[in-house]
């Protein structure tokens, strides 16, 4: 029986996505979750966006020397999701995850909100019961609950860690209230920076089952202005995108990649898009 994921419909093709879904060893997918933003809406059509600007990259890439036409990956589309049912939709983005895992196809995730790796990071825990998440944001997201609503993008740090199995490192933290701090274990979060403390943690993950999550925010608005929740003072996308070279000798150990809180209502000049999808490509050539 020929490949396929259930619920999903095709807003477009990214750059140089091949069409044989079967022998694809990455798929692509857009969640398009967007119940929960406290400032800004609208992440719900980051997949749209990233995919629509992405032929104005290169298939190329200088960083890691490869080239997309090489690969074998497959855009799926984005998931069909229940708007204002957060529940329901997190549990389609599990069963998603864990339905391409169970192929043996590496997922490639497209959010919306920050809360599709609490969905994703549940399908993970069905094939690996134990699984370090890398979490590269500006905020905390350490709040039991957020305007109400117990799972939120401003939740999904919190929850991540309330499962079973789970070891979360966050790097690039700038903004986070005086309560959340004091629920961070010493040794797995990491403020302002982001390369140091990666490069340093690196050698102990080497055994590891990984999930990356990488919330645009961590890049500083002057950079990436198009986002849900933007952060002053953060980093440049040049330093971004150092960090795939260092996470190259880890690809067989990561099993999962997100993008989240892309926000293109803010974002008129595709800047933020644009950046989103050199950071899929990257993420392609790196871990695939």
């Amino acid at each position: 029986m020929a490949f396929k994921i259930s619920g999903t419909e095709n807003t477009g093709l990214f750059l140089a996505a091949g069409n044989n879904a079967d022998e694809a060893a990455g798929v692509l997918l857009g969640c398009p979750l967007d119940d929960t933003g406290s400032f800004r809406t609208g992440s719900r059509f980051a997949p749209g966006s990233v995919r629509m600007v992405s032929p104005a990259l290169e298939e190329y890439s200088l960083y890691s020397k490869k080239d997309l036409r090489d690969l074998s990956f497959f855009d799926a589309g984005d998931l069909k999701l229940a708007p204002g049912d957060t529940g329901t939709s997190l549990g389609a983005i599990a069963g998603a995850v864990s339905s391409l895992l169970e192929k043996e196809k590496k997922p490639f995730l497209i959010g919306g909100e920050h809360t599709i790796t609490f969905g994703a990071v549940q399908g993970c825990l069905k094939k690996y019961p134990e699984l370090t998440v890398l979490c590269f944001d500006a905020h905390a997201d350490m709040r039991s609950s957020y305007g109400g609503a117990p799972y939120s993008h401003a939740s999904v740090a919190y929850y991540l860690r309330q499962l079973a199995g789970v070891h979360l490192y966050q790097f690039g933290i700038r903004s986070a209230d005086k309560e959340e701090i004091k629920d961070l274990p010493e040794g797995s979060a990491f403020f302002f920076s982001l390369k140091k403390p990666l490069m340093e943690l690196l050698p102990s993950l080497r055994d590891r089952s990984l999930y990356i999550s990488l919330d645009i925010d961590i890049v500083d608005p002057a950079f990436a202005p198009g986002v849900t929740a933007p952060e002053p003072g953060g980093i440049s996308s040049g330093e971004l995108l150092e960090i795939f070279p260092l996470l190259e000798g880890l690809k067989e150990n990561i099993i999962a990649f997100d993008l989240v809180e892309i926000c293109p209502p803010y974002d008129p000049s595709q800047i933020t898009a644009l950046l989103g999808a050199k950071i899929i490509r990257e993420a392609l050539l790196t871990f695939l």
